[in-house]
């Protein structure tokens, strides 16, 4: 084995029982806030099916160890958990991981699109408002991002919902696909037309930093003596941007893109409940609304897993766009 893969398997390793040890606390963290809270999953449970009986209750409340130890009741739970076993959503009437893995599937493909789009549009804006710097286009677009920073994710998306499936009537008003249609029969054009406003609305909310961020470094680039030695040699801007501003600006961008994951499931949270888009994110609400602990805590720890996966490939990414990285230089 080389020595690159040695430093890969250890990377990993290390990722990986950091990964752990970071499930293991968001577990106690997430337990403690719900045991503490007044939610109440035999209340309910009672609600929802009506009709329980005294003695009835009596068992469900055994069933769910309410007047067990906080610490008895987790450790139960976190063995439950070790063994695959997520527990039953109260809400849905299903297992707690057939809800997320349905539900994951459509948010993977909103949050994928929203990341796409904005690493894509920010780098490229970024880049733009670097090579244009103090111009009227660089003063233009840096407000933009500055606005879109500072909106809330529900507040643009209504304004996207009243303008573009209202008034212009060119989107649809919500869901993942027309009503009324059996999955099998929607086609992949009808999918991506009721994904496309979600997805713009995410991708809008987390370019800005993306773009600011790499204007910031382009600008420092371009004010490098290296730079101002290629600029004597006669090289003019286009040059200059893929030759020496592209590989050292890559890497932040490629950072602040991965590290965007958990904010696009926080926003996703709003966007999913705004376009009625039956992700995780409108499943979480309804858990959290509806007093459904199982599936609550169920989606804080696949969240918590879902960020964690992005940074592994971020930082595998890393070794690909920097050399230095690579050979362990750095």
């Amino acid at each position: 084995m080389t020595s690159l893969g040695v430093r890969t398997g250890r990377a990993f390793l290390n990722h990986l029982l950091k990964t752990l040890a970071l499930l293991l606390a968001v577990s106690v963290i997430a337990f403690a806030l719900v045991s503490a809270s007044p939610v109440d999953p035999v209340q309910q449970y009672v609600l929802g099916v009506g009709g329980v009986s005294p003695e009835q209750r009596l068992e469900l409340e055994e069933y769910w160890g309410v007047n067990d130890p906080p610490v008895q009741r987790y450790l139960a739970w976190l063995g439950a958990l070790l063994h695959g076993d997520f527990g039953q959503s109260l809400l849905y009437r299903r297992p707690v991981l057939e809800v997320i893995g349905e539900r994951f599937a459509n948010s993977l493909a909103l949050m994928l699109c929203a990341w796409l789009f904005s690493g894509l549009i920010g780098f490229a804006l970024g880049c733009a408002m670097g090579m244009s710097r103090d111009r009227l286009a660089d003063r233009v677009i840096k407000k933009t991002c500055y606005i879109l920073s500072s909106v809330p994710t529900f507040w643009l998306a209504l304004v996207f919902l009243l303008i573009f499936a209202v008034w212009l009537g060119w989107f649809p008003l919500g869901f993942s696909t027309p009503i009324g249609m059996r999955n099998e029969d929607v086609t992949l054009a009808q999918r991506l037309h009721h994904l496309f406003l979600p997805a713009l609305t995410l991708s809008l909310m987390s370019f800005s930093n993306i773009a600011l961020h790499t204007r910031q470094k382009l600008v420092d680039v371009l004010e490098s003596e290296y730079v101002l030695f290629a600029r004597a040699r006669g090289e003019g801007a286009w040059s200059i941007l893929c030759r020496h501003g592209l590989r050292n600006i890559l890497l932040p961008a490629l950072t602040l893109q991965f590290a965007s994951f958990a904010e696009l499931f926080g926003g996703s949270v709003m966007a999913e409940n705004v376009f009625s888009y039956p992700g995780l994110g409108s499943a979480v609400a309804a858990a959290g609304l509806n007093s459904d602990v199982p599936l609550l805590l169920g989606i804080t720890l696949f969240s918590t897993l879902f960020v964690c996966t992005g940074n592994l490939i971020a930082n595998l990414l890393y070794g690909v766009v920097d050399p230095q990285i690579r050979e362990g230089r750095v």
